[in-house]
This record gives C-alpha cells, sequence and structure tokens, in this order.
C-alpha cells in the first residue's frame, strides 16, 4: 500500500468520525489540525505528550481517540518506523490542511466579519 493510500484511508476516518475539523475560521482549523495530528504523531511514536496548558489537553483528548482508532484500524501502523509515521502523519497533516482550508471553498473561513 501507498502513502498517498494510507493518508486518504486515515483521512477518510477523520472525515467520517471527527468533529474538529469543523472550525469556522481558517486559523482555528489550522491550529486544531497541528495540534491533534501533532499529538497523534506524539502517540503513535510513543514520544512523551506535552500537556502544559488547557489547548494542548484538549488536542490530546482528541488524539488519543484518533490514535486508538487508527492502531485498531490500521495494522500495518504496528510495522512502521518512528521516522514513516512521522511522514506519513505529515502527509495526511498537509492533505487535511488542503481540504479543509486552503481547498476550501467554504468563505467563512477568510470572513472578517464572522
Amino acid at each position: 500500500m501507498t502513502q498517498d493510500e494510507q493518508v486518504e484511508l486515515m483521512l477518510d476516518y477523520i472525515m467520517k468520525h471527527c468533529l474538529w475539523q469543523f472550525h469556522s475560521r481558517s486559523w482555528d482549523r489550522e491550529k486544531q489540525n497541528a495540534g491533534v495530528l501533532g499529538k497523534t504523531r506524539q502517540l503513535l511514536c510513543g514520544e512523551e505528550v506535552e500537556l502544559a496548558n488547557p489547548a494542548d489537553r484538549c488536542y490530546w483528548a482528541d488524539a488519543v481517540v484518533l490514535a486508538d482508532a487508527y492502531r485498531t484500524r490500521f495494522s500495518w501502523l504496528q510495522s512502521m518506523k518512528r521516522a514513516e509515521i512521522g511522514a506519513l502523519l505529515e502527509a495526511l497533516h498537509q492533505r487535511l490542511d488542503y481540504l479543509t482550508i486552503t481547498g476550501s471553498l467554504n468563505a467563512e473561513l477568510t470572513d472578517q466579519r464572522y
């Protein structure tokens, strides 16, 4: 399975099961995507997760659920090295940002009055 196929499977899970992707402003989505996917990467790689502030703890809560779902659904993650998981999550992050922010046709994301 290629990395692109893996990314699409992981993205499909987010799109169908995760409400955190639907913030109403682009900067909120950027922070949320980076926070949740960054902490998901740390969890999947067995790294220590920093929980220094309320935002970190919020992202961590969503990341725990996402990482558990990924481990359950995608057995190929178990055979991947940390660097491979990191690269996969970075590709997922880029794809999610494109679909939910930069490639989105939702005008509310950039409306200054909203």
